[in-house]
């Protein structure tokens, strides 16, 4: 839906809707032939499979493989084409760094490199949040001429460097190829504007690679996402409602923020997720719920892992019923498949329950059920405008 009509339409009312985003929900046949999906058990998913309906989404497009920006921005209603925001400004704002005008921000990934340069893993074992954060407290004392700079931990190997000057562009190339045994890429310029910029990373990369040498697993920075501040329409005006996001990973409450949520303490855990969205039952009308362990098993290729995250967020899915939501849609920004441990373009399953929902004849939450789904396939960004359909969100079109 565009964006002017969802203006038009939207309208409050005393309903609350759920949009529980499993990061990379979807996936392809295993050693048995079946996906994660079917693989796991999903007792309480297929519960209201059978009292709700399903179908499949395109995150970006056919063929394009999206990545996590994207394909957020999709769920929430937005064009993810018109409203493209680079990974680093989404990693700076889920940390609480105010980007400021005269600011490029990228994610980075602390890396693993051999005597070559080449990549042997790109997330350097996923180092622990405490030992990033003391590798960028070196990389913080590397300056650069005409520019302040910026190196904040994220969380595990993920950090954000930030360059702060006059005149900079975000039209420069990323570092990370992402994929491993090939060396980082050299930064340079897409457009002239990118000059001065790219030739500033090169420096750093180059200073920060040689401070690092000596580390065993941490030896080297992969960089992504190169943006400035994003204007994107507020959320919560768009549609007329009190919106909340409940994430833990940074990154995702990044993307929340930068639409106009208000970002919740999450805790730790799916429990402690869900704890969070009762506390505040009272003070919000939609809710994005974000879980983050099926994408981090997918990328590591662990198909089991997978199948155990996906159990484990379906355990908690009667804490999430119980809350009486008029309208609950659970699914995925994207697929990451385990078989090829990466992001993919395959169709997301996508299931909605609750009021006014035209049941279908399935009763299992997986790919083979989706496909035959009420919902059939459709864009990402329609999902908040079925959903909120459902929950009586918006007003009748023409007379």
């Amino acid at each position: 839906m565009e964006l002017d009509l969802i203006r038009r339409l939207s309208q409050p009312a005393d309903t609350k809707v759920i949009l529980c985003v499993l990061d990379g929900l979807g996936g392809m046949p295993g050693p048995r032939g079946r996906t994660e999906l079917e693989e796991a058990r999903t007792t309480h998913l297929d519960r209201l499979v059978s009292d709700g309906c399903v179908g499949r989404t395109l995150p970006v497009g056919y063929g394009i493989t999206p990545g996590s920006g994207p394909g957020h921005m999709a769920l929430f209603g937005y064009d993810p084409l018109a409203f493209e925001i680079g990974r680093g400004a989404l990693e700076s704002t889920g940390i609480g760094f105010e980007i400021g005008p005269d600011d490029i921000t990228a994610r980075g990934n602390l890396c693993t490199l051999d005597t070559e340069g080449r990549i042997t893993d790109r997330r350097a074992g996923r180092l622990p949040t405490e030992q990033t954060r003391a590798i960028c407290e070196q990389l913080q004392t590397i300056t650069l001429p005409g520019v302040e700079t910026f190196v904040q931990v994220v969380q595990d190997q993920r950090f954000i460097l930030v360059l702060r000057g006059p005149g900079l562009s975000d039209q420069i190339t990323e570092t990370d190829p992402q994929r491993e045994g090939v060396p980082p890429i050299v930064c340079s310029a897409i457009t002239p504007d990118g000059d001065r910029i790219a030739a500033l990373v090169r420096e750093w990369v180059t200073r920060a690679t040689a401070m690092l040498a000596a580390q065993e697993r941490a030896n080297g920075v992969l960089l992504r996402g190169w943006s400035g501040r994003p204007k994107v329409p507020p959320f919560p005006e768009l549609w007329k409602l009190r919106a909340a996001a409940v994430t833990v990973y940074p990154m995702y409450r990044g993307v929340a923020r930068l639409v106009g949520m208000d970002a919740l303490d999450g805790g730790h855990d799916i429990h402690e997720q869900i704890a969070a969205i009762r506390a505040h039952w009272d003070e919000y009308d939609f809710f994005f719920l974000h879980y983050k362990y099926t994408d981090s098993a997918g990328e590591d290729g662990d198909f089991r892992r997978k199948c155990d995250a996906i159990e484990a967020f379906d355990q908690a899915v009667p804490e999430l019923v119980a809350l009486k939501p008029d309208v609950l849609v659970v699914t995925g920004d994207h697929s990451t498949p385990a078989l090829m441990a990466a992001h993919s373009f395959h169709p997301v399953p996508v299931l909605v329950w609750g009021q006014n929902v035209r049941r279908d004849h399935l009763h299992h939450f997986n790919e083979v059920s989706a496909r035959e789904g009420e919902l059939g396939m459709f864009p990402a960004k329609e999902v908040l405008p079925i959903a909120f359909g459902h929950a009586g969100r918006l007003a009748k079109f023409g007379a």
